[in-house]
């Protein structure tokens, strides 16, 4: 039997340290849906078209998604708190220059390039320093609660915030507000404490870094090339999924020869980790795909105002944070396979509803049903795919499955903006609308699906998975040490425990794996 970690003190300055990772995490979220109600404005004002600001949103959520595994091993080598407050730095640069662009080179330059950057600095160390300086589970969970609830605010609020500030001063304003807020985070991250020491002397894998994230920018950029032209969409998405080819053949050629690649392979030998992965994918395209095609067919068709458009999105940021709020009752009665299931069913027909109702009635209240059900159902299932990732590894696996997680997240995010985005600027009209919203509900049918397909009962899975359908607390024969079964608030989630969650240790501890020694714990300091 292996004992129980002991709880650290907690770390001085506790609210303090919180607050700057919380605020963290809300800028960045923000940053990612805000720009869709300035459309119109910074269209007009730029001199650009819809599909200009529609690349510059795809493009700074790709980067985000393309430098985030990068980011985290990065932090190894240099540590926690630098790269944390470098990403800080860069972010502010990129949005003070988007206060100023006089055009839209800059503002990609800006927005895209600069606080992509920045992001992929900052977020994998939020997540790693939360984990290392919150080790017992009951402050675990409620610090993760309250990142993950303030990144869901700042993404489903970003349109009303947005509108505000657009509305009664300018778009540029926005900008200069998030640049306000990162001086505020740096102010706060005084008292934040490197748990670890960095290792200056950790390999890095430059050759895998630059393969993946041109693998994945070749595919993006081909969704985005589909309204324009078909025959370069097939040559840069068949080129894209050459260059990630070759990045997979040589990690696996690395693996071999005993070196460090950017990203283990044996990550994706898990069905459970790998369903879950999927379904965060799908989520986070669902809400920005949302966000974007809505935002856009409300501005440029029924010619709303930032603050109208923002208004409207009101119905799913209360959405969310009505079943963000009831996450953790939730996740005491149901498994983590049910909520996700019923999040995606209750995002689909959202969608439908959205579709329906539209189509019938000019009025704007239209849209109210519908967002709030897409709302509703991404509040449910958020937290719980990430869970079913982060357990599904033990305690030394965190950093690496961490900075995964946030890059496939991410990567939806891309994905939405990119698919829905250039369905809906092929052809601004009511049909446009309607074919990027089922477009986005038939992708959620997939994300029903791989959910569906998450393990129902306890065994079976794999030594060191997480069982979907655990109840919470409970610990699954055959665990990894350190590592909990989904249904837990494991003291290893790395992200997204919901609001209050003080989930009790298991009555019993894990039983070591009958084939791998148990791994060793790695030492805590507050």
């Amino acid at each position: 039997m292996t004992d129980q970690p002991v709880p650290a003190k907690v770390p001085p300055g506790e609210r303090r340290v919180l607050a700057a990772l919380a605020l963290a995490q809300f800028i960045c979220s923000f940053a990612g849906s805000n720009m869709n109600v300035m459309i119109n404005d910074i269209s007009k004002d730029l001199d650009t078209t819809v599909q200009g600001v529609q690349v510059s949103i795809t493009l700074f959520l790709l980067v985000m998604a393309a430098l985030m595994i990068p980011g985290g091993k990065i932090t190894d080598r240099y540590g926690r708190k630098r790269c944390f407050l470098a990403g800080l730095v860069v972010y502010a640069v990129g949005a003070l220059l988007c206060a100023g662009a006089p055009g839209l080179g800059v503002l990609i330059l800006g927005n895209s390039i600069l606080e992509g950057v920045g992001t992929a600095l900052l977020i994998p160390p939020v997540y790693i320093l939360t984990t290392l300086l919150y080790p017992d589970v009951t402050s675990r969970a409620r610090a993760f609660g309250v990142i993950m609830a303030l990144g869901g605010i700042g993404a489903a609020a970003g349109p009303l915030i947005g509108g505000l500030i657009t509305t009664g001063i300018s778009w540029r304003a926005a900008f200069v507000f998030q640049a306000l807020v990162i001086a505020l985070i740096v102010w706060l991250s005084r008292g934040i404490e490197d748990p670890l020491p960095p290792d200056p002397h950790r390999a890095f894998d430059t050759g895998g870094a630059v393969l993946s994230a041109a693998g994945l920018v070749l595919i993006v950029m081909g969704i985005l090339a589909a309204d324009n032209d078909v025959w370069l969409m097939i040559a840069l998405l068949v080129l894209g999924g050459l260059v990630l080819a070759w990045f997979f053949r040589s990690t696996r050629a690395k693996e071999r020869a005993g070196r460090e690649p950017l990203l283990s392979l044996s990550l994706f030998r898990d069905r459970t980790s790998n369903l879950g992965l999927i379904t965060q994918n799908v989520q986070w395209l669902l809400l920005m795909g949302t966000s974007f095609t809505v935002a856009a067919y409300l501005q440029v068709v029924r010619g709303y105002d930032a603050i109208q458009t923002g208004v409207i999105f009101t119905a799913a940021t209360l959405g969310l944070l009505l079943t963000s709020l009831a996450a953790e009752r939730l996740a005491q009665r149901r498994s983590q396979r049910t909520l996700i299931m019923a999040g995606f069913a209750l995002s689909v027909a959202g969608v439908a509803v959205l579709v329906a109702l539209v189509a019938a009635f000019s009025t704007a209240w239209a849209f109210v049903p519908g967002l709030l059900f897409i709302g509703l159902g991404l509040g449910v299932m958020l937290t719980p795919s990430v869970n079913v990732v982060q357990s599904s590894f033990p305690e030394e696996r965190q950093g690496e499955i961490s900075g995964l997680s946030r890059s496939v997240s991410n990567l939806g995010s891309s994905f939405g903006t990119a698919i829905a985005g250039t369905i809906l600027v092929a052809g601004l009209t009511t049909g446009a609308y309607a074919a990027a919203m089922i477009t986005l509900g038939v992708i959620g049918l997939g994300g029903l699906a791989a959910a569906a397909r998450l393990p129902r009962v306890p065994g079976g899975t794999a030594a060191g998975a997480a069982t979907a359908d655990t109840a919470p607390g409970t610990y699954t024969a055959g665990t990894a040490p350190g590592t909990e079964t989904a249904g837990t608030a494991p003291a290893t989630d790395t992200a997204g425990t919901p609001p209050g969650t003080g989930a009790e240790p298991a009555a019993e501890p894990p039983v070591p794996d009958p084939v791998r020694p148990p791994a060793p714990r790695r030492p805590h300091r507050a």
